[in-house]
């Protein structure tokens, strides 16, 4: 006799059509969101599919409980408006939870790791000071995409 179990599941991305939907019925299909901020307009929910995934959508969602937008934030469009100096709550604000962290050494700070769809085997950096404050940013090349002297990826 064989068991089966039923086990909860979200889906990765947010369905295609969102027109009438309301926020409980999108946090049925995609599970909880990972932060909830609250804007101008409403509220902001972030679903990070990471650590591996190269996707975060931003659903804004208005006071009535109605989406308004549904955004996949991790493009070079948002990453190109990250600045020195800026906050690392800004950032945050901007592209969501990162994929990875990385302490930098003496307590320097620490470097912010965005996986996303590209045709390269890359991810977004950020560099965050101790102050909490952007120090620089760049392209870098995951653990994943890394060869060793054998010319072979590293898993």
């Amino acid at each position: 006799m064989g068991l089966s179990f039923l086990t909860a599941c979200s889906g990765y991305a947010p369905p295609a059509q969102t027109s009438g939907m309301t926020e409980a019925q999108l946090v049925a299909q995609m599970g909880q969101p990972d932060t909830v901020r609250q804007t101008a307009t409403g509220t902001r929910l972030e679903f990070p599919r990471g650590p591996m995934g190269h996707h975060t959508w931003f659903v804004d969602v208005d006071p009535n409980g109605k989406i308004i937008e549904i955004e996949q934030v991790l493009t070079e469009l948002n990453f190109n408006q990250i600045t020195a100096g800026m906050t690392q709550d800004e950032v945050r604000q901007r592209l969501g939870r990162p994929s990875e962290t990385q302490g930098l050494g003496r307590s320097r700070g620490v470097v912010w790791n965005y996986r996303y769809e590209n045709h390269f085997c890359q991810w977004f950096q950020v560099e965050i000071s101790q102050e909490q404050q952007v120090r620089s940013t760049g392209y870098g090349t995951p653990p994943e995409c890394l060869r060793n002297d054998n010319n072979m990826i590293f898993p």
